[in-house]
């Protein structure tokens, strides 16, 4: 589609190349689960593209990162997320359905982007470079924040095929939030034709316009922390109709948030909290900040990081083959399957 608007806007020049315009369509990488990579982002690298030995290993690194976050972070929250949505509402308590929005968030997040940091590996293997497609959306302080940084991609496409296209915010305020009302009523829809994702793209696009209207301002006056858990608040309740299959269980699952009735299951919990998803929870918080880069930085700083170039490769090497082997193992042995129930 967007290479087909770029070419009646005269954007981009139409593509003559059967086996160029056929590699764009059809590339492999990118094509079942993002980033959306648009004919403008590679038009240059269709006919002039550089491949080197430097670019090759960036995206091998980049491919095992992405294989991890998914094999060894997203899998083990899946495990512990699927037992709480799984359970009858009369048997999970609020500790545990707590649990379970925070499971399914880190293992929707890891899952998502590990998908994208194998396609931009893969694409860099073959010479293309393609978008980023999430920058920490978690340590966001508004809902406009967290779509600047969640599926970036995606929130990109929307603004300029469907938000512009629809007279963005130059038609009024009135306008404006209607717009933005369409946009994400499209944005639930086009991650599954089920009530439950219209709903959960309803509750983004209303806090963008409640956002827009006044309420950013006075988030900004308040402390980070404040904005910062409004944000996480509004995105994990969210979650709930997004991973729920029908109303009904999402409505139930929230109520189970809020209700002392129901005892926790502690044999449940010695189940599926195991000690391995617990430090996968830990890792999982770690790499959804840039705690880890920071880290990095300040042991630079410190002396403590190695300090010479070949000392700095041999650590790198050493982990990723190890993360590889982590994840190959996971791979193997591991029967959870995305494609059952993660509905992308």
């Amino acid at each position: 589609m967007s290479y087909t608007i770029d070419v009646y806007r005269g954007q981009v020049k139409a593509q003559r190349n059967l086996i160029n315009f056929a590699t764009y369509v059809c590339f492999f990488p990118q094509l079942i689960a993002g980033p959306i990579v648009r004919y403008k982002d590679i038009q240059a690298e269709l006919t002039n593209r550089k491949t080197t030995s430097n670019l090759f290993a960036s995206g091998v690194e980049r491919f095992i990162i992405g294989l991890a976050k998914k094999m060894i972070i997203a899998n083990n929250c899946a495990f512990l997320a699927d037992g709480v949505f799984n359970l009858p509402s009369d048997e999970r308590s609020a500790l545990i359905a707590w649990l379970g929005i925070l499971a399914y968030s880190f293992q929707i997040y890891f899952d998502f982007s590990g998908y994208s940091d194998m396609a931009i590996g893969l694409g860099k293997m073959f010479g293309f470079n393609f978008p980023e497609n999430f920058n920490f959306p978690y340590i966001s302080k508004s809902i406009q924040e967290f779509w600047r940084r969640w599926h970036i991609t995606l929130s990109s496409w929307f603004k300029d095929y469907l938000y512009i296209s629809l007279g963005g915010n130059r038609k009024g305020k009135m306008f404006t939030y209607l717009n933005l009302f369409i946009v994400f009523l499209l944005t639930g829809l086009w991650h599954g034709a089920n009530w439950t994702f219209i709903v959960w793209g309803l509750i983004h696009g209303g806090f963008m316009i409640i956002e827009r209207i006044g309420f950013k301002d006075r988030l900004q006056k308040l402390p980070n922390v404040i904005s910062h858990l409004y944000t996480l608040l509004v995105v994990g309740l969210s979650w709930v109709f997004f991973r729920s299959d029908t109303i009904q269980d999402s409505i139930n699952y929230l109520g189970n948030l809020f209700s002392l009735k129901n005892e926790t299951n502690i044999d449940f919990l010695n189940f599926y909290l195991t000690k391995e998803v617990l430090f996968v929870l830990v890792l999982a918080v770690i790499f959804s900040t840039p705690l880890f880069d920071s880290t990095k930085k300040g042991l630079k700083t410190l002396g403590i990081f190695p300090k010479s170039n070949e000392s700095i490769h041999t650590v790198k090497f050493v982990c990723l083959i190890a993360l590889f082997i982590i994840s190959c193992f996971y791979v193997a042995t591991d029967s959870y399957n995305p494609f059952i129930y993660f509905r992308f």
